[in-house]
């Protein structure tokens, strides 16, 4: 089986020059999590001592400083480097919008995808802008996901198939790694997900999504929380959650990410979709994100809520909702400015400047 990407075919499994191993059920994905790698220390130690000795008073790039700090650990490698960000963008559909919970068909999935395929999206443009590379991965667009609110999401075999598509996606070396998604359909799952680890009330996490208010918002909170409810035994742990409510494209972010961290590629995730499917990741393992940026703070209502469940603060608060990877691919800029700032400044030394006293 192949999923088809902008410009390529990419094979699930076998693929040549990957170092992805394909897992085959849950328990190998837990095993994954329980294996995960840190950071590589002497690199960090690098960075931290380069850092103060550049010609500027202490702490005066504020979180910039900390962020080059942090590529060049989960990088494995000093210096830090920046010169080959990349996105991937995952596309798939959701059986629960036969709900009326968007203000969109499903079909406007597949349309938006060729769009991306035209180069006429704004991800296209923003990648453009930074120089990043950009690939488009459809999940079985013509097999939307089963409605969640009566029965499961997804199988366990669905789940395995999506998320290895997500690892396959991933190149073996790349400087950045921007994860974003394109689904009708897909804030629902993502709210469901958001209630069903963390609790409180449907209305906390649901949010217009596509446009809807009104009676339509309505109807879109009161699915979620039938979606949580008539999962609550099943969802015994977050994977549990992601497969009864999410979706393959969601899945498919959960495996690029873990695939990066094996990888030594740091991370940045987009706005509340791809971020429920990481919190997921982190519920399962705490630590799974540690190599993640939150790209910005999505406009979506509860995206916030959830940046504060998991104990990350995004980069860029802009009122942005859109989706389809645009915050973590303007959030490049950002990384790009603190390695270059990292990397290219003279030390006090260097520059003949009079360090501070004492």
């Amino acid at each position: 089986m192949y999923v088809s990407v902008i410009g390529e075919l990419i094979l699930k499994e076998n693929q040549p020059g990957a170092i992805h191993m394909a897992i085959t059920s849950f328990n190998d994905l837990r095993t994954q999590l329980a294996t995960l790698q840190g950071p590589d220390q002497k690199a960090l130690k690098q960075a931290k001592l380069r850092e103060p000795q550049l010609t500027k008073p202490p702490g005066s790039l504020g979180r910039m400083e900390e962020l080059s700090a942090w590529v060049s650990a989960w990088q494995g490698s000093y210096p830090p480097r920046m010169n080959t960000p990349r996105a991937r963008v995952f596309a798939g559909n959701h059986g629960v919008v036969a709900k009326g919970v968007s203000a969109y068909p499903a079909e406007v999935t597949q349309q938006m995808v060729f769009g991306f395929e035209a180069g006429s999206a704004a991800i296209n443009q923003i990648c453009k802008t930074f120089g990043i590379e950009l690939q488009v991965i459809s999940l079985d667009l013509d097999t939307p996901t089963q409605d969640f609110t009566e029965r499961p999401a997804m199988s366990e075999i669905d789940f395995v198939a999506a998320y290895n598509a997500g690892a396959n996606a991933v190149p073996e070396q790349t400087d950045m790694i921007c994860l974003g998604e394109m689904g009708i359909g897909n804030t629902t799952s993502a709210a469901a997900i958001s209630l069903a680890l963390f609790g409180g009330n449907a209305n906390d996490w649901t949010g217009a999504g596509t446009g809807v208010t009104g009676a339509a918002l309505d109807i879109k909170t009161s699915v979620v929380a039938k979606g949580v409810q008539l999962h609550k035994s099943n969802t015994t742990d977050a994977l549990g959650i992601l497969c009864c409510l999410g979706g393959r494209e969601l899945v498919a972010i959960a495996g690029a990410i873990i695939q990066a961290r094996q990888n030594n590629i740091p991370v940045m995730i987009d706005g509340f979709i791809a971020t429920a499917a990481a919190a997921c990741l982190e519920e399962a393992q705490p630590g799974a994100l540690d190599h993640c940026q939150i790209a910005h703070a999505s406009a979506e209502k509860g995206h916030k809520k959830l940046l504060q469940s998991i104990n990350k603060e995004a980069l860029l608060d802009l009122g942005m909702r859109l989706g389809e990877a645009s915050g973590a691919a303007l959030a490049v800029c950002i990384l790009k400015a603190a390695v270059n700032c990292h990397n290219g400044m003279a030390t006090f030394a260097e520059a003949g400047v009079t360090d501070k006293e004492g």
